[in-house]
């Protein structure tokens, strides 16, 4: 492929008080292996100290601001709209792109036209950066979106002009933006896992919104999921799956409820999802078994369960780890 035919690739960091991890992030971006690229940081009025940290790359990135913002969809926006690039991608200040992830994911697009959206599988990495888990995806299309099947965001890619078709991030939501955003995506086009191959690592740490503000994911599920009954564009879709849409709902709330600690709301989730379909709770039959202990008072059973799944992830690497979509 000659350097003419490489279409430039626009990669913006939304960021507010991650200074402890925003320079891994840039560095991770800016050590890509592909030469047509431009970065942009969408700093929200940070007093952490990530302003000095973005200037010290502010002569190696297209360009950043920091001033305040409404929230995370608002700053990748903003990046949005001062971007350029063909295909675009964002990366939250405390992920990581591994290394290749940008030409890997630029010659997925290349070499299939008629996809407007690529995703791989996607580390799970703790605050220290070590690596404790491998999320697993599959090959998913509208229909399973719309049943909460969850792509590693920080793993997608896609076009320039798909975004111009379906249009910017909806700044209402905080927490399933950017499933809000896949969802109308695929809509209007094919989307392609790329199996076997990782782009990118999520940081799982207590500031986190997935464990500091887990409740907010269930709300936003659930929303999305009144919204998908309603507009016309998902009608037909929905008609035939509803049961799937509300099973996968209340799936994805019981899972951060339980992450934040909340068993026994965690518990009437998962049952609410049986009800609508069982086969849907029970793929997260584990979580529900520590669901049911958690009154009995088994101390520490979620930190214990993942000191023994990173062993065993670091142990036996080929082993499949649990799906968590």
């Amino acid at each position: 492929m000659s350097m003419v035919s490489k279409p430039l690739v626009s990669i913006i960091t939304p960021s507010f008080n991650q200074g402890s991890f925003l320079e891994a992030t840039i560095q991770s971006v800016l050590t890509q292996d592909y030469p047509c690229m431009e970065y942009w940081i969408i700093d929200g009025g940070s007093q952490d100290g990530s302003r000095a940290i973005i200037n010290k790359y502010a002569d190696r990135i297209a360009g950043w601001v920091s001033e305040p913002d409404e929230g995370q969809a608002d700053a990748i926006n903003k990046g949005l709209r001062r971007s350029s690039g063909d295909i675009v991608a964002w990366i939250n200040s405390d992920d990581l792109y591994r290394p290749h992830a940008v030409a890997r994911a630029v010659a997925a697009l290349q070499g299939h036209p008629e996809v407007g959206l690529v995703y791989s599988d996607v580390d799970s990495i703790d605050a220290r950066g070590e690596l404790f888990n491998r999320m697993h995806y599959h090959h998913w299309q509208l229909v399973d979106l719309m049943a909460f099947k969850i792509l590693g965001q920080p793993s997608v890619f896609f076009r320039r002009s798909l975004l111009d078709e379906v249009g910017f991030l909806d700044t209402s939501y905080h927490y399933l933006l950017d499933h809000h955003l896949w969802l109308r995506m695929a809509l209007c086009t094919q989307l392609k896992y790329v199996p076997g191959e990782v782009w990118a690592a999520a940081r799982m740490h207590a500031g986190a919104k997935n464990i500091s503000q887990a409740e907010g994911f269930g709300r936003e599920a659930y929303r999305l999921a009144k919204w998908m009954g309603k507009d016309e564009r998902f009608v037909s879709h929905y008609e035939g799956h509803a049961r799937s849409v509300w099973a996968g709902a209340h799936r994805l709330n019981a899972f951060y409820l339980l992450n934040e600690g909340k068993a026994g709301a965690a518990l009437k989730a998962y049952w609410r999802a049986f009800w609508q379909k069982p086969a849907v709770a029970l793929k997260d039959w584990r979580r529900v078994a520590f669901a049911v202990m958690s009154p009995l008072k088994v101390d520490n059973w979620r930190e214990n369960y993942l000191r023994r799944r990173k062993k065993r992830f670091i142990e036996i690497e080929s082993d499949e780890p649990e799906d968590q979509n």
